[in-house]
């Protein structure tokens, strides 16, 4: 049974922390607390234990009936220039800017052990608190799941569309993350300049062997 909160408390989440490639995305959600009845609502879970098809599903659901919601990422470069963690929460903050435009909120739970604060409005910061596995725990957490994994798998898909190339990296499948054949292909192909993670160390080794 998932764990609701009032109308002023807002879950985040990201995707894409450990990805060898593209943006890490983040998402900050608040849904209604009269949807019990709702056969989708009751179907919001940790978006890793949902198919692609189910996924999208949802995260058009939670979209058409969310308080509000923001989604932010963060780009390869910003993640090689900060490191992933510091990026992974300027995705996040960038969620929460977004969905603050609509709705404001003065609490803030996220998904595992460590955030910064942030200052929505000209004098406050938000109260927030780090729970590990809130995906699990808080409805609002796992929506924002959900539609975090969403934008990052379609943006990965989009990419591939237009630059079919990239699919030599098999990103179709992987979306992005350190499966065997994405290293083989980074082995043989090298990185791609815009879109990996340079100082990841299956991208470092790569170009530290051929001098880029």
């Amino acid at each position: 049974m998932y764990i609701k909160t009032d109308l002023t408390t807002i879950g985040v989440d990201e995707v894409g922390r450990g990805t060898l490639f593209g943006n890490v995305v983040a998402a900050a959600v608040i849904m209604p607390d009269n949807l019990d009845d709702d056969e989708l609502y009751k179907q919001i879970k940790d978006s890793k234990k949902l198919s692609f098809k189910k996924r999208t599903i949802l995260a058009n659901y939670i979209k058409e009936k969310a308080i509000t919601y923001g989604i932010g990422i963060a780009t390869p470069k910003e993640i090689d220039e900060i490191n992933i963690l510091h990026a992974a929460i300027k995705a996040m903050h960038r969620a929460l800017f977004q969905a603050y435009k609509k709705h404001k909120f003065t609490n803030i739970i996220v998904d595992g052990n460590y955030f910064k604060p942030i200052i929505c409005s000209e004098d406050e910061t938000i109260d927030y608190e780090c729970i590990p596995q809130g995906d699990t725990k808080y409805i609002n957490i796992a929506a924002a799941s959900i539609i975090a994994k969403d934008f990052h798998d379609n943006e990965i898909i989009e990419l591939v569309k237009e630059n079919p190339d990239l699919n030599k990296y098999d990103l179709l499948k992987n979306m992005g993350y350190a499966t065997l054949n994405h290293r083989v292909a980074i082995k043989k192909h090298g990185i791609d300049n815009n879109y990996h993670r340079k100082t990841f160390s299956t991208c470092a080794v790569v170009i530290k062997d051929n001098d880029i």
